[in-house]
């Protein structure tokens, strides 16, 4: 691990110490409401939430079989303990573990690393597009959407969602064809303001470029899109029956889709500088705080649905992945390390990464 990471941890933990102790001086936290809460929740949506995230596994490996099928077909399954095994490193030692897929699908494959990790980038536009897509329809389209809070900011945001989902298709389709010119441009541009950046940003275009040739029909691109619209809607369902389990909290076991995508965009937006077990707990901050502030839940429920959250849609695939790990002899640090060891020595050569 690199030295400045464990920097990183040191100031998150200082962060989440001085939370921990400002909400203890300043919230009276009733144990005996958290228990009842967990006590009656609804198990039968929260094991069905659980199911929908984990078959989103399958259409993860199902897409990565039609992105990477110019360079070899290769079967969904083949490809499942990838996706099980990466998310799983995820999840154990945050986003520093984001490249394990692509590297676990190379070495499965014995395709070069560097086409995975476009593959991967390919694959990243596909969920920000179809996350855009499912929220900016629902709160367009809601039948509570004059009574959501900050109606008029959110209609904004799903209106910007279906630009940047616009912007998305322009772009690739831009790139793709006049990739080589599009970068020239970027290095000449922003080269202007700083040589390096310049240069970083036309190699991250032309790597970005070479993820597309991935889509090698435009079959492959509706289906690939067609699979990331099935499985967002499929964790938007996990999040709606998690929060409706809650059955003591009216707010909670009413919610309703366009009330939840709100939830659900604030706990990604918590997710996207994930630190190891600290990012956890400002996963399940970040929940707790848009459910207490925007939808006006008690502190203790909103907790308990912010911490259930967490473990059905990221933490749920910890156990199948460490067995998945074992029965296939997977060192997960030994893999999420040497996954880094590659960002780190060829960033100038691959895509920007993020997660949507």
């Amino acid at each position: 691990m690199k030295k400045h990471s464990w920097i990183m941890y040191l100031v998150g933990a200082i962060l989440l110490g001085a939370l921990v102790w400002l909400a203890h001086q300043r919230v009276h936290f009733q144990w005996s409401v958290f228990r009842d809460e967990l006590q009656h929740v609804d198990w039968r949506r929260i094991i069905f939430g659980i199911s929908m995230v984990v078959f989103c596994y399958y259409l993860r490996a199902a897409r990565w079989g039609v992105l990477i099928k110019p360079q070899k077909k290769v079967g969904s399954f083949a490809l499942l303990g990838s996706q099980v095994i990466g998310f799983t490193a995820v999840a154990l030692f945050g986003r520093l573990a984001d490249l394990v897929r692509p590297y676990l699908v190379a070495k499965r494959t014995r395709l070069p690393l560097s086409s995975q990790v476009a593959v991967y980038t390919v694959e990243r536009m596909f969920d920000l597009g179809a996350m855009a897509l499912i929220f900016s329809g629902a709160l367009l389209l809601a039948p509570d959407r004059a009574t959501l809070p900050y109606h008029e900011a959110l209609q904004h945001a799903a209106l910007g969602g279906l630009v940047v989902a616009i912007a998305l298709a322009v772009f690739a389709v831009t790139v793709r064809a006049s990739g080589r010119a599009v970068a020239g441009l970027a290095e000449k541009t922003l080269g202007s303001m700083s040589p390096s950046l310049g240069v970083s940003a036309g190699t991250k275009i032309r790597a970005f470029r070479d993820g597309l040739d991935s889509i090698a029909t435009l079959g492959d691109f509706f289906r690939s899109l067609g699979l990331s619209l099935i499985m967002w809607g499929l964790i938007t369902a996990a999040y709606l029956e998690t929060t409706r389990a809650f059955v003591l909290s009216p707010e909670l076991s009413a919610m309703t889709l366009a009330r939840c995508l709100v939830l659900m965009a604030a706990s990604m937006v918590g997710s996207v500088v994930q630190l190891p077990v600290i990012g956890w707990f400002t996963q399940i901050g970040v929940t707790t705080g848009v459910m207490q502030k925007v939808f006006h839940v008690q502190f203790e429920p909103a907790l308990a649905c912010g911490t259930m959250l967490l473990i059905v849609t990221f933490m749920s695939v910890i156990p199948i992945g460490l067995i998945w790990a074992r029965i296939e002899h997977v060192s997960l640090k030994k893999i999420s390390e040497q996954s880094e060891h590659f960002s780190e020595e060829d960033a100038e050569q691959t895509p920007a990464i993020s997660e949507a």
